[in-house]
């Protein structure tokens, strides 16, 4: 009996040899692909407000979707890590003719997608040829930045041709200044041809890119998986083995998940909680620079509000600055213009909409309405970077509008029933917001508030033609210095006309832990999370 247990233990010691050689072997093998050394897998939990809409990255708008795909999919240009300068992305070099309407990327080579087909110039043509072949209900970004789709007059792109395999051409119609920024927004991601030929209805739920990440599980309205992807093109990238996006909507409760331990990241922090965060060694907080607008639009087709007095009267009903001491706590400037002031071309001069209940009064009677009418006013359901809890917000305007005779009752849907009932123009009144995708002016003015994108990124259903006119030619401008007078003047339109009432400018808030290391959030609110690591 003692002789078997003998045989037994030397039996055990040896296959524990075996297993730390090989343990040992395989370490070495990861070190050389660039891969942690560890054996501990490193998982990132990162907590948002709300779920994603989809995973298509072209076929959304919204700020968590975008979270997650800017980490599955890569674009063929860059921004910088902390701004929205041009850098190398997909495309290593790109060249651009004199007369600004030819522009050559030169590609990465070696680069696979995550079923492990090739990327190369063919599979950046089917890319922007099944963007252009799309409408607005669809692709909403793509009409947005590009003038419209193919067989549209104001379509910018005139063609998208493969030169070899690492060459792509692109040549416009018209000059289009923001061109190289706007190939480097989130929604712009190069897709895989073979995915999204092969089902393009489930593609936004079996995302397929060539990014750090590739797409693993997606559990609705609570979690979504991404693990890193082993044949990624950049050395050492990612350091993370897996990250997982938790949906927890109370921002309240986000913050005692990240206390708890349960999550390492948060984003969507109350002001209120900056010293709590702050005052714990055990975290850290981060500021996402300011490029934003938290806004009240009014859908300009629906009456009363396709009264320009009605609108002028509601930005004179709202008390802003109220609102931005009571929920912002000093993270927020208060909003008059569409554009914040770190955007080139902010009109200063304009004076802006002051609280005043009695021209609020005055103006309501002018346009028939002196006792006031009853009318929805909508409320974001989930936390957003430019307003961190749209129901009081919206029990704010409420109250505010209760005093100038104007009955608002508060309604809300699921986040992306809300985006969508909205888009329709479903609403009379509905709180929303906008993070700037490249740092150009033409990506709030042109995308949120031209005639081109309603039905798209136009909720409000606004059209002005002498807008219009000043926004396209502003496009073209290859002067900055002519730019910024365009859009000084478009600002001054959109003032008179008031299809918004502009809210706050806000600093959003994100807390961490400790040894979080490399993470840097990023001005368009679409964070890469290839760098981050723990300590």
């Amino acid at each position: 009996m003692r002789k078997k247990k003998l045989l037994s233990f030397m039996f055990l010691m040896i296959l524990a040899v075996f297993t730390i050689v090989a343990c040992s072997s395989d370490e070495s093998d990861g070190d050389k692909k660039g891969e942690s050394s560890s054996s501990e897998n490193k998982t990132l939990v990162f907590g948002r407000g709300g779920d994603s809409v989809s995973l298509d990255p072209a076929t959304v708008t919204d700020g968590e979707s975008f979270k997650v795909t800017q980490n599955l999919f890569e674009t063929l240009l860059n921004f910088g890590e902390e701004d929205t300068t041009i850098q190398p992305g997909l495309a290593k070099e790109w060249e651009t003719s004199e007369d600004g309407l030819t522009y050559t990327f030169t590609l990465e080579e070696g680069i696979k997608f995550h079923d492990g087909t090739d990327f190369n110039a063919e599979a950046v043509v089917k890319n922007f040829e099944r963007w252009a072949n799309g409408s607005e209900e669809k692709f909403y970004y793509y009409g947005s930045m590009f003038g419209g789709y193919a067989g549209d007059e104001g379509h910018v792109i005139e063609s998208v041709t493969a030169d070899g395999d690492n060459k792509v051409v692109f040549k416009l119609k018209r000059p289009q200044a923001p061109f190289l920024k706007n190939i480097a927004m989130s929604p712009f991601g190069i897709a895989s041809p073979t995915a999204f030929e092969k089902d393009e209805k489930a593609f936004g739920d079996n995302p397929v890119g060539t990014g750090p990440f590739k797409f693993v599980e997606w559990k609705r309205n609570a979690t979504i998986t991404i693990e890193k992807y082993e044949d990624y093109w950049i050395d050492g990238m990612p350091k993370l083995d897996k990250v997982v996006f938790k949906a927890v909507p109370d921002n309240a409760g986000r913050l005692n998940e990240l206390l708890s331990g349960t999550i390492d990241l948060a984003d969507g922090v109350n002001p209120s909680d900056r010293s709590t965060i702050e005052g714990d060694s055990a975290l850290q907080l981060y500021e996402r620079p300011s490029m934003n607008v938290g806004y009240l639009g009014l859908t300009t087709t629906r009456p009363p509000f396709d009264n320009v007095k009605v609108r002028q009267a509601m930005n004179y009903a709202i008390d802003k600055q109220a609102i931005v001491d009571a929920f912002f706590e000093g993270g927020a400037e208060v909003a008059k213009n569409p554009i914040p002031s770190s955007i080139s071309g902010y009109n200063d001069d304009i004076a802006g909409y002051e609280y005043n209940p009695e021209k609020a009064k005055e103006l309501l009677a002018e346009a028939g309405f002196a006792d006031g009418f009853e009318m929805e006013l909508w409320a974001m359901p989930v936390p957003r970077p430019y307003m961190p809890d749209g129901a009081k917000v919206a029990e704010a305007i409420k109250n505010n509008l209760e005093k100038v005779g104007i009955n608002a009752k508060i309604v809300s849907y699921e986040w992306a029933t809300y985006l969508e009932k909205a888009r329709l123009g479903e609403a009379d009144a509905f709180l929303l917001g906008w993070t700037g995708d490249n740092g150009d002016a033409d990506n709030f003015l042109y995308v949120l508030l031209d005639q081109d994108n309603i039905g798209s990124n136009n909720y409000t259903y606004y059209s002005s033609d002498p807008l219009h006119e000043i926004l396209i030619e502003a496009q073209s401008e290859v002067d900055e210095n002519k730019r910024i007078e365009l859009y000084k003047q478009a600002q001054e339109i959109i003032f008179e006309d008031a299809p918004w009432v502009p809210l706050a400018h806000s600093t959003p808030l994100l807390a961490g832990k400790a040894e979080l290391t490399g993470f840097t959030p990023h001005p368009t609110g679409s964070d890469k999370l290839g760098n981050v690591d723990f300590k």
